[in-house]
């Protein structure tokens, strides 16, 4: 399957029922004031699950512990993948701060700043390089039915982007991301429009792009 199919796919899975949709941006709202957001990663993962099973329609809210543990399990990949990096960044990032005179705003120390900055650089590329396996890694972990192993079955991933090869896949990783950015940026605008704007947003939007992204995810893991 061609990137333009699974982008027309994916663009459409979201739309077979805009009911649970919104059920979505329910729980969305919810996660803010009341509910963890566990129970809204729990499921777009069982969209991506149901989605490489084969079946084309959205999953039904049912299972509510079940879909919290895998909300929970989804979390704990993205910390587990993302955790040195981001302390890369945030160990650069302070340490170069205090290179900087608080009265003077000049850089006591070039050297040590630029060497900082470098660090900081090598985190932003491991957070890169880290999410593209990520990604695949919480794919292949709803492929071998939640189990939270699979995610860190760094041969197996790798094999599998492999089989899609890296430049397509990075290809695929730009275009939806880009995609997922635009009906953001929509959601932004829209955010702009007192009270109606911000429910249609959180309401249906967001929801979409979470479930958009990850039958395009999906799609791009089943055929490999």
């Amino acid at each position: 399957m061609d990137i333009g199919e699974i982008v027309n796919d994916a663009i459409r899975y979201p739309s077979s029922d805009w009911k649970k949709v919104i059920i979505l941006g329910v729980l969305m709202i919810a996660s803010v004031v009341i509910l963890p957001i566990f129970l809204v990663m729990g499921y777009g993962f069982r969209a991506l699950k149901a989605s490489i099973a084969g079946f084309d329609e959205l999953p039904e809210f049912d299972e509510w512990g079940e879909m919290f543990v895998d909300g929970l399990k989804v979390f704990v990949v993205q910390i587990a993948y993302m955790i040195v990096p981001l302390i890369i960044i945030f160990a650069g990032t302070f340490g170069s701060l205090t290179m900087v005179s608080p009265d003077t705003g000049v850089i006591t120390n070039p050297t040590a700043f630029t060497g900082l900055g470098g660090t900081v650089i090598i985190g932003v590329i491991l957070a890169i390089i880290l999410g593209l396996i990520e990604t695949i890694a919480i794919a292949h972990m709803a492929y071998n039915d939640s189990e939270l192993g699979a995610a860190f079955r760094f041969s197996e991933i790798l094999d599998v982007i492999s089989q899609i090869g890296w430049l397509d896949y990075i290809i695929w990783y730009i275009v939806v991301g880009l995609i997922a950015a635009v009906i953001a940026f929509v959601a932004g605008l829209l955010n702009a429009i007192p009270i109606i704007g911000t429910i249609i947003a959180v309401l249906i939007i967001y929801p979409y792009i979470q479930l958009f992204w990850n039958r395009a995810l999906a799609l791009r893991y089943a055929y490999e």
